[in-house]
């Protein structure tokens, strides 16, 4: 497995224009002042990563804080040999920030699935930056949040939800979501989506075999709707448990009149 936890000088990437560029880029640093995100980028490196490349192993302790600006990383939980797809990470998001911001042991191995272009910077430059800055403190808090309701989303969803709910309430979320001028594809394989959800693989198969008399059907990594109105009526989405968790910064505090 390649490994892409120590980048060389050669691997760093400039397709994607300067560090600078990249950082004033992501949406939710929009407050950040400029003489912070020069100083981080004086730090910084673009890295772009192959797919199948190890970005970081559970227990290690980060040395970057590393944004994810193109592609998508998979959050896998481990105990021995198994692995269990805790989140698909998209852009732009960072890569488990909760670690590097307390300095502890990753909890989960992160390695990219479609290929990835990541902006890393020095852990500890990136602690002081937000111990110094109020309005990246406030954007890193803002990132914590939304990841944290993810996963608060995920776990009532394998709580609340039987498989075919679980598996029915998925693919109503690809299809309503989706980008009518592409065809509409699983995201990730089959296995993955079945541990993501909480469930063998085998019984993905058998909730999948379900969805027929519900007006969906899956052939390959192809999602064919036949009838929309009757699938969404089954699996009504829910907001609290399917709803998209943007990341935005805290709210600064008001100062008094």
């Amino acid at each position: 497995m390649q490994t892409a936890s120590a980048p060389r000088a050669s691997d760093v990437d400039d397709l994607q224009g300067p560090v600078r560029d990249a950082l004033r880029s992501v949406a939710w640093l929009r407050e950040v002042p400029r003489r912070t995100l020069e100083a981080l980028s004086a730090e910084a490196m673009l890295h772009r990563v192959p797919p199948g490349s190890l970005v970081f192993e559970q227990a290690e302790t980060p040395a970057f804080a590393q944004f994810l600006l193109v592609g998508s990383v998979e959050l896998l939980g481990v105990r021995e040999q198994a692995e269990a797809l805790i989140e698909l990470l998209q852009p732009v998001d960072m890569i488990i920030p909760a670690a590097v911001v307390s300095g502890q042991p990753y909890l989960m191995r992160a390695r990219v699935y479609e290929e990835a272009h990541l902006l890393l910077i020095g852990a500890e430059t990136f602690r002081r930056a937000m111990a110094t800055d109020h309005a990246l403190c406030r954007a890193v808090l803002g990132c914590l949040a939304a990841q944290f309701r993810r996963q608060v989303r995920a776990t009532k969803n394998l709580r609340l939800r039987s498989a075919e709910e679980r598996v029915g309430c998925y693919l109503v979320a690809l299809f309503q979501r989706r980008d009518h001028a592409v065809p509409l594809r699983l995201p990730i394989d089959k296995q993955e989506i079945a541990s993501q959800l909480g469930m063998s693989r085998e019984v993905f198969s058998r909730a999948l075999s379900a969805m027929d008399k519900f007006g969906m059907r899956v052939v390959g990594k192809n999602l064919e709707v036949d009838d929309a109105v009757a699938a969404k009526s089954r699996f009504a989405l829910d907001p609290f448990i399917d709803g998209v968790e943007p990341i935005a910064p805290a709210p600064a505090r008001r100062t008094r009149p």
